[in-house]
């Protein structure tokens, strides 16, 4: 039985108060202490401004057990207090030093200092701090910004968004989030009003400030601001990705819908020596920088209007910071899978929330499913006769993302499917073998579908990088309904060699975007080796947007270059239900 999940993937904040970060500044209400619990249950935190003389005030931030007692806690802020009051005082007689007193109200009547805090900061309840003759109104798990920052490099006319932005108890899209630019860090004029700036070529030489005032339903928190440490810069100039983008200028409405499938070249395989020196030595090292591609692939995949993006090749961390928290913004909900090890970059896919719904979504490991699912019993008893072949197909550790959205427009109901297929030059059988396991595997979670929403039709987007000519096998398989089984690419390496596997499929698919000269150009290989599969029996291609020309992807030798930030180039079409 095919194992269809409705549980979403996504990430955990694993909460540590020792990793609260705070930005250049932090605006408290001066009349609040912000509690905040961690999620697991065990600590609270507990943040306030106290006026320390008659010029300054501090933040003092206590980290605590919730099991701990009242008495305990009370005794703990006055030890901190009186270090900071007394360290003003250092010439006043220690006769002459006032200790700090500190009580805590609830619904102002003091608090038996032998209850546990766990009892007493409970939501809703009507709690107080006095410390000395200041009095605090303690809110507990206001919203809150943990941590903060600002990009490294910030292009005139790319987007720019933070580079590490977490919070607690915070509804982003109640939110306010502000802009401010300055030629000298002192004088700031504000110039945005969203999560996603846009500088202009005005901005240039300018440093970026933002600010954020987080908020829920149900209070307001403490507004954080951090301030850029480099100065906007100039753009490198309109990308050939710009160009493109004329075709998708304005989103399709109807019974049309656009895809995009994109392999945006992972940090994790760009960051290295190798990388710069070997694979693509003739790309700057500055346009290699993550901090400067993210720009690029960031502007070029929200200028595409897409209802429906497959990415490979992304890096968790750009997933998570860059990816994520910037599309939901723009209405995109999305699910991340990493590959079957350890590895830190994996398949990302995004759905306009408007249009679509997520039903299901799943992450498969085909060296893990070839062996258990009844559905590959078949290609699994024929792999296996090669121990040599069942040995690498075991240890590879490509997966296939598949993901289930339902029209909210149209009684349809679309499978998409995304993949990144082993690259290696004498692989050709363990891309057409994975490629058949994807399409059988596919076939049972398109009938287990139809069978799950009778009435509704159900239809099959095959996306990725299937590291694959159009002369290999998977091309022939997919948009035939089948392949032989002495065909060439099962002898590809003579010792894992197979024989006698007739692979066929029930499927009607088409390549959206054809078979274009290229959709990977570096100095070493240029050819066709990404693909999106559609279902011809219940859509059709109403728009295919260009690809760049041979000028443009040779303009800096190859690709990535300063107007290209990944080897690959995106695949972007309009399909309709027929």
């Amino acid at each position: 039985m095919i194992r269809i999940t409705s549980a979403l993937r996504t990430f955990s904040y694993k909460f540590s108060f020792s990793s609260i970060k705070f930005a250049s500044v932090i605006t408290f209400n001066m009349e609040k202490a912000y509690l905040r619990h961690s999620p697991n249950g065990e600590y609270f935190d507990l943040t306030f401004k106290l006026p320390v003389n008659e010029n300054s005030s501090r933040a003092f931030n206590f980290s605590r057990k919730l099991n701990e007692t009242v008495e305990t806690f009370l005794s703990r802020v006055k030890t901190n207090v009186e270090k900071v009051v007394n360290k003003k005082k250092k010439k006043t007689p220690v006769s002459d030093l006032q200790p700090v007193s500190a009580t805590l109200l609830i619904n102002k009547s003091p608090v038996a200092e032998n209850q546990t805090c766990q009892e007493i900061f409970k939501q809703g309840e009507s709690i107080e701090l006095i410390i000395n003759n200041k009095t605090f109104s303690v809110i507990i798990n206001s919203p809150w910004v943990i941590t903060l920052e600002l990009p490294t490099s910030i292009l005139a006319t790319f987007p720019t968004y933070p580079s590490k932005f977490e919070t607690l108890f915070t509804n982003l899209n109640l939110s306010e989030f502000v802009w401010f630019k300055s030629k000298d860090n002192v004088h700031w004029d504000e110039v945005g009003r969203n999560y996603i700036y846009v500088p202009r070529n005005e901005d240039m030489e300018c440093f970026l400030k933002f600010s954020c005032t987080p908020k829920n339903e149900y209070t307001i928190g403490p507004t954080i601001e951090a301030v850029s440490t480099c100065k906007v810069e100039a753009s490198p100039g309109e990308c050939p990705f710009e160009r493109r983008q004329i075709f998708t200028q304005n989103r399709v409405t109807g019974n049309e819908f656009r895809i995009v499938s994109y392999n945006i070249l992972a940090n994790l395989y760009c960051d290295s020596d190798y990388t710069r020196e070997v694979l693509f030595p003739y790309c700057p090292p500055y346009a290699l920088s993550i901090d400067y591609r993210k720009q690029l692939f960031m502007k070029e995949i929200i200028g595409y209007n897409a209802d429906l993006i497959c990415l490979q090749e992304v890096d968790s961390r750009i997933y998570k910071c860059d990816l994520e928290s910037t599309m939901s913004h723009l209405g995109y909900k999305s699910t991340f899978y990493t590959k079957g090890t350890e590895v830190t970059e994996g398949q990302a896919f995004f759905y306009n929330e408007v249009r679509f719904i997520l039903l299901d979504t799943q992450k498969v490991i085909f060296s893990q499913e070839i062996a258990s699912n009844p559905v590959l019993a078949e290609i699994w008893e024929r792999v296996k006769k090669n121990e040599k072949l069942a040995e690498r197909i075991l240890a590879r550790s490509t997966i296939l993302q598949v993901n289930v959205v339902g029209s909210l427009e149209f009684n349809e109901v679309l499978v998409i499917a995304n993949t990144h297929l082993y690259f290696h030059p004498d692989a050709d059988h363990i891309r057409l073998l994975h490629g058949s396991i994807a399409i059988k595997y596919l076939e049972d979670v398109v009938r287990q579908l139809q069978e799950r929403y009778e009435g509704k039709r159900v239809s099959l987007i095959f996306c990725g990088d299937f590291n694959s000519v159009p002369t290999c096998g998977i091309y022939q398989l997919y948009t035939t309904g089948s392949i032989p089984g002495n065909f060439v690419d099962y002898s590809s390496n003579p010792e894992e060699s197979i024989e006698n596997i007739n692979m066929t499929h029930s499927f009607q698919l088409g390549s959206a975007c054809g078979t274009p000269e290229y959709t990977n150009f570096t100095a070493s290989f240029a050819d066709c080796l990404d693909y999106i599969y559609y279902d011809k029996s219940s859509l059709t291609v109403s728009q295919v947007v260009p690809m760049p020309s041979k000028e443009e992807l040779t303009q800096h030798t190859a690709i990535p270059s300063i107007v290209f930030p990944s080897d690959h180039i995106a695949l972007v079409s309009d399909l309709k239900w027929s």
